[in-house]
């Protein structure tokens, strides 16, 4: 039987995510196959190139198209590094118009637009 504890984490980290990711799986999908979206971030270090953010929004469009009573601890366990992400990214904004930057990119990759 599930600690009680341990469903309030679960609860916090699923309410943290969703305010955290602000873009519908739609639109994180069709971003991610942007030439923007594919030029930010850190390799994997899997030799094809694919950055750990890009990697990481894939994974968010399919936890986004899943039922909450379906996520594994594994799953809420890369929400919560997504939030992390997110929360330490979004203290880092530069100076000035964000619009077409790397670092709003980055952060789209995660699943959150700035700009939303």
């Amino acid at each position: 039987m599930a600690d009680q504890g341990d469903d309030q984490d679960r609860k916090a980290t699923l309410d943290a995510f969703a305010e955290a990711v602000n873009m519908t799986p739609g639109r994180l999908e069709k971003w991610l196959e942007t030439d923007e979206s594919k030029s930010v971030g850190q390799s994997t270090g899997g030799g094809d190139g694919e950055s750990v953010g890009h990697a990481s929004g894939r994974r968010i469009v399919e936890l986004l198209r899943t039922k909450k009573a379906d996520l594994s601890d594994d799953d809420v366990a890369h929400m919560r590094k997504v939030v992390g992400y997110v929360h330490r990214h979004v203290k880092q904004r530069p100076a000035g118009d964000v619009t077409d930057t790397p670092w709003r990119h980055s952060l789209m990759n995660w699943g959150h637009d700035p700009l939303a």
